[in-house]
């Protein structure tokens, strides 16, 4: 197949790449060249900027589209309007925060999608970024069409190359071992996927054209935090004294949920911790063990140069020593 990807350049985008060339499809990576330069020599490359600057797509011809990194209506309808003419199916890569609260836990793909309130305008942030996704995902299916159009609403992707710190900080912190603040509730429930499992489930359903929403969420067992982090120490052979902080104690003192500390969610946020994958599953998608993932990652954050993680919103050690001792002595 003739493939061509908006982005594929960070995280699911270049394990989609890579997976699809392993595969033996010839790839064209969309970007504006400013991460990736040297990865998949085997693609080829068009730089462009996609908001206003199609014009390098003119003329060309792919079996299929995925679109790695539409966050904007207006851009996405614009991408796939320029291209339904000549492409004959489109995967959009939405979220499970498309999803509108309250959310029924356990409610699969036919729940209903979130809307933007008036004025919202286009600045992606916490409170518009499920509306954007929701009305990016109709701009994707008007212009192609619900035949010709793929939507996959993955939960928490992790794994190698995760350009945030929601993951790797677990694996990176319980490997330092000692007192580890461990947040909120034990048995909240957590849902991550696999980059790489994701990748080559994606793949297939775009080989095989199928159409329809789904939601990418793993494991099929239900894991709660406690049980991540237990599995995660175990992977690494880690030994750290795990210490539950409350979250209102926590939310006192300023810590984020999902930032602050990962995988940490509170109110209706809980709730789409819950979704069923049941649809995805039954097509296919297969996810590894937690353990695996942990591992890899951990082995993948430590080769990078420390200044790779400047920036991260997570706890820092000192915060978090701060944050225990004020916990110990309340």
């Amino acid at each position: 197949m003739d493939l061509l990807l908006l982005g594929g350049t960070r995280f699911l985008g270049r394990h989609f790449a890579g997976a699809a060339l392993a595969a033996g499809h010839r790839v064209t990576l969309f970007h504006r060249g400013r991460t990736g330069a040297a990865l998949h020599p085997a693609a080829e490359r068009i730089l462009g900027d996609r908001d206003g600057g199609l014009g390098a797509l003119v003329g060309r011809r792919w079996d299929a589209v995925v679109d790695f990194c539409g966050y904007v209506p207006r851009v996405v309808g614009a991408s796939a309007t320029a291209l339904r003419d000549a492409a004959g199916h489109y995967t959009f890569v939405s979220s499970i925060s498309a999803y509108a609260t309250p959310f029924t836990p356990g409610a699969g793909e036919s729940h209903a999608l979130a809307t933007l309130a008036d004025g919202a305008g286009e600045e992606v942030t916490g409170e518009t970024y499920g509306g954007l996704k929701a009305a990016c995902e109709r701009a994707a299916c008007e212009a192609f069409g619900e035949a010709r159009a793929l939507v996959v609403r993955p939960g928490l992707i992790v794994g190698p190359h995760d350009p945030t710190d929601r993951f790797p900080y677990w694996p990176r912190r319980v490997a330092r071992g000692g007192e580890v603040l461990a947040p909120g509730v034990q048995e909240l429930p957590v849902q991550v996927i696999d980059a790489r499992d994701l990748a080559v489930w994606m793949l297939g359903m775009v080989e095989r054209g199928a159409i329809g929403a789904f939601n990418a969420v793993g494991p099929v067992e239900l894991l709660t935090l406690r049980d991540c982090l237990e599995r995660i120490a175990a992977a690494l052979g880690a030994l750290p004294a795990f210490t539950w902080v409350d979250e209102a104690f926590l939310l006192g003192r300023g810590v984020e949920p999902w930032t602050g500390v990962p995988l940490w969610v509170t109110g209706e946020d809980v709730a789409q911790s819950m979704v069923s994958g049941a649809k995805a599953r039954g097509e296919g998608l297969r996810c590894r063990p937690l353990e695996d993932t942990a591992r890899d990652t951990l082995a993948w954050d430590l080769a990078r140069p420390d200044e790779a993680r400047a920036g991260s919103p997570a706890l820092t050690a000192e915060r978090e020593a701060e944050l225990l001792a004020q916990w110990r002595a309340r």
